[in-house]
């Protein structure tokens, strides 16, 4: 169903219900006034039909209001949210379908009670402004929600991944480097690639590459490591192997106009990864790596070094393989961005796909918890890049058991830290989380190495009951006022008991 197309109908049943609740006649005594059946009238106030002219007309008398009134597209105040809703483009644009969900399901629900559900869209649009949330934040929000649900893992993305290998005969050992993958988008897929530099266009000094379909060219910015360039050029080749047309023209992500479109930056995204990361030797490698009694950062950056990736396209695609073959689902992803001499850090990516409410990383205007080796990680690789130079592509790997303050969430921390070209003075941490508990102590043989790092960690620095961290930046000030709320009920539970 097209709701742009029904939205009439939708908004005309929305004030035939609300006419006849607002005048307590039930649908037989409407049937009876406007001589139309009670099954066309429940389909009228479920925006299914829209009646003709002499039809409207019989409406108008039954309800005793004029013909312009009942035809205008205006609610009422009580509705005008859902009429908000409805003019706007995001149930147009969101797939509602991923989530099982069928727009006629929706349309349903809001017939049924549609001052209760304008009001909650009323809520939902009031936090979104207090918060100036836009609409690219809520896209992405969607598409967490999405990976989530499959366990970030998506089986008709890995097997377009295989086709592909296997069409341009790349053998499995074989993570395909940015010559090759440049070679089929220039040769297959017909493709003009031209490398930039920042003197060139000094305005994009801080984007990957930008796509001209008009004349079918790709713009790569020089200064990318070739890691970086290999999963430029993955994703092109995704998009075109997908057959993803709509899709955004720039890598840096400034405005979206679809949600298609980020669910196609994501796809292809994913698909670049696949075929990068063989899954089979990744989970092979894997295997061995978490049967050593002890943590092996080495280990690890040599199986990455296997491949033409960097540290975050190599991090997602351990999410992928540890929810689809080692069943390990309780885990989170983050990435933080850290300016070299600053002491803020920038969330920049989360995905959570344990059910458990920490770590998230949502707090606004807050301190994230200094403990956190995402955050300790990024000064130790500005340390090291003080001593040997900042010029030295480097990727540092640590882990860490985070035991969370206040509640008996446990997790095996690792992180990869690693310089982010083109942006010369900004580092990056990518980090996996995994919650601790039977299935991820039966799978992960050096969770009891003593070498491992324990630490007591929070969300943020506002919410933290240890009052002795050296780590701490700001004073306890959301604690300090849920205790103050807590004193003041005991102390009026007492003069009132």
């Amino acid at each position: 169903m097209s709701i742009n197309t029904d939205k009439v109908k939708i908004i005309f049943g929305l004030k035939i219900r609300q006419l006849r609740l607002d005048k307590k006649l039930s649908l037989s005594e409407v049937a009876e006034k406007s001589n139309l059946s009670i099954s066309y009238l429940n389909e009228i106030e479920k925006g299914k039909k829209y009646p003709k002219t002499e039809k409207i007309m019989a409406l108008a008398s039954a309800f005793e209001v004029d013909y312009d009134s009942l035809v205008s597209l205006k609610l009422n105040k009580q509705l005008e949210p859902i009429a908000e809703l409805l003019n706007s483009n995001i149930l147009t644009e969101l797939p509602l379908e991923i989530f099982g969900i069928e727009p006629s399901d929706f349309i349903e629900l809001m017939s049924q009670a549609p001052a209760k559900i304008s009001a909650f869209i009323s809520t939902i649009i009031e936090i979104s402004r207090n918060y100036d949330m836009r609409v690219e934040q809520f896209y992405f929000s969607v598409l967490r929600s999405y990976q989530e649900m499959h366990d970030n893992y998506f089986e008709d993305l890995e097997e377009s991944a295989q086709k592909f290998r296997t069409l341009f005969e790349i053998t499995p050992t074989t993570s395909p480097n940015e010559k090759l993958l440049k070679d089929i988008l220039e040769n297959f897929y017909h493709y003009r690639i031209e490398e930039f530099t920042p003197e060139q266009y000094p305005d994009l000094i801080t984007v990957r590459s930008v796509f001209d379909p008009k004349n079918n060219k790709l713009l790569i910015n020089k200064t990318l490591s070739t890691e970086q360039k290999a999963f430029s050029y993955g994703r092109e080749i995704g998009y075109q192997y997908l057959q993803l047309k709509n899709r955004p023209m720039i890598s840096s992500v400034l405005e979206v106009e679809s949600f298609e479109q980020v669910l196609n930056n994501f796809r292809a995204s994913y698909f670049a990864g696949a075929i990068l990361v063989n899954k089979d030797i990744l989970i092979g490698r894997l295997t061995y790596f978490f049967a050593s009694p002890k943590w092996d950062a080495a280990m690890l950056l040599n199986i990455m070094r296997l491949f033409s990736v960097t540290p975050e396209v190599f991090m997602h695609r351990l999410s992928n393989v540890m929810t689809s073959h080692f069943k390990i689902k309780n885990l989170f992803f983050l990435r933080f961005n850290n300016q070299v001499d600053h002491n803020s850090f920038h969330l920049t990516k989360e995905m959570h796909l344990t059910k458990l409410h920490t770590p998230h990383g949502t707090a606004m205007n807050e301190h994230y918890c200094r403990r956190w080796l995402s955050l300790t990680i990024l000064k130790d690789l500005e340390n090291e890049q003080k001593a040997n130079g900042y010029d030295a592509e480097e990727v540092i790997c640590k882990a860490q058991i985070s035991e969370y303050i206040d509640t008996e969430n446990n997790y095996l921390v690792i992180c990869l830290a690693k310089p982010s070209p083109p942006n010369k003075i900004v580092n990056s941490s990518i980090t996996l989380g995994f919650a601790i508990d039977d299935n991820l102590k039966s799978s992960v043989n050096f969770l009891s190495d003593s070498a491992l790092l324990h630490r007591k960690v929070n969300e943020t620095c506002e919410r933290c009951s240890l009052m002795d961290c050296k780590e701490r930046v700001i004073e306890p000030i959301i604690l300090q006022k849920r205790q103050a709320r807590e004193k003041l009920k005991v102390a009026v539970t007492k003069l009132i008991s």
